[in-house]
């Protein structure tokens, strides 16, 4: 087993695996976690690194320039060894390079860093994306960290919310169950005056997706219970998710999507895709503080 990398507040210790660069615990001076369990009945994944692409492409396939690469579903960072690059006992950044085996399925240079940094209660997560190489970079980017559901405190999993910074009226979109894709119909905003009220059965059909969010911030947590204050100002999509039952909520920024289904282009095209020219480089924050009972 890899070990854990651990960085620290005076409120806060966070510990990332190198595996993945994935946030694995999020823990306050009482001891009290505010990640999933990671319940292997359920879902075993912590936090995952999204990159090159969110969600699933039609066959697991990325078409570039007429030719086909094997892609997984949200790309192959998740289940790649990082380099601890820096360490402090505050902060840390790990390092993702292109490779023999990732040019297999994605034939670019690139660096991927993921940088945590702790002060005070708020865990901070800068990932940077930069073009090594001489060719433009296309790519999608998104973080997927599971947290507790219930929050530590007490409160019921019934009372949890998300609590959105502006009005989410918009529709939401679904994925197609079997294939991953997304569906071309919009479902009506279970959103109500700028709160989602937390069930499972939301869940029942897969993840509930807002490919054109107005909010950069949202809070998530319950009345006499803990509260998570997020911000990702660099995403402008965003995922919800759990397999019904479990003891987590997926609160998923994103910068990409899985493939529209029936879509046949190239890679580049593919709506949500980020293409860096060569020496360039593109960023993306979360913010995750926490408002302990």
């Amino acid at each position: 087993m890899t070990d854990l990398v651990a960085i620290a507040s005076e409120g806060l210790t966070a510990r990332i695996n190198p595996f993945g660069a994935e946030l694995s615990s999020l823990t306050d001076t009482a001891g009290r976690e505010y990640m999933t369990d990671a319940d292997p009945a359920f879902w075993s994944g912590r936090a995952p690194v999204l990159f090159p692409i969110v969600g699933a492409l039609a066959e697991d396939t990325l078409r570039l320039d007429g030719q086909a690469y094997a892609m997984p579903k949200h790309g192959f960072a998740r289940r790649s060894g990082f380099a601890l690059v820096d360490q402090a006992s505050d902060r840390a950044v790990f390092r993702l390079e292109d490779s023999a085996e990732a040019r297999a399925s994605y034939p670019f240079a690139f660096a991927l860093d993921m940088a945590f940094a702790i002060t005070g209660m708020t865990l901070s997560m800068v990932a940077t994306v930069r073009n090594t190489g001489d060719a433009a970079l296309p790519f999608s980017f998104g973080f997927h960290p599971a947290f507790a559901w219930p929050l530590p405190g007490g409160a019921e999993k019934s009372a949890h919310r998300v609590v959105f910074e502006h009005d989410e009226p918009q529709p939401i979109r679904q994925l197609e169950k079997n294939s991953g894709l997304m569906r071309p119909d919009g479902l009506q905003t279970p959103v109500r005056s700028r709160e989602l009220a937390l069930d499972p059965e939301l869940f029942r059909a897969d993840a509930l997706i807002w490919t054109e969010l107005h909010s950069r911030r949202l809070s998530y947590g319950a009345e006499g219970g803990a509260w998570l204050d997020l911000a990702f100002p660099d995403t402008p999509m965003l995922g919800l998710w759990q397999v019904p039952g479990a003891r987590y909520i997926c609160i998923e920024p994103w910068q990409g999507h899985s493939d529209p289904l029936g879509y046949t282009g190239d890679f580049r095209d593919k709506p949500g895709i980020v293409v860096l020219p060569a020496g360039g480089s593109r960023s993306f924050r979360m913010d995750v503080a926490v408002r302990p009972v």
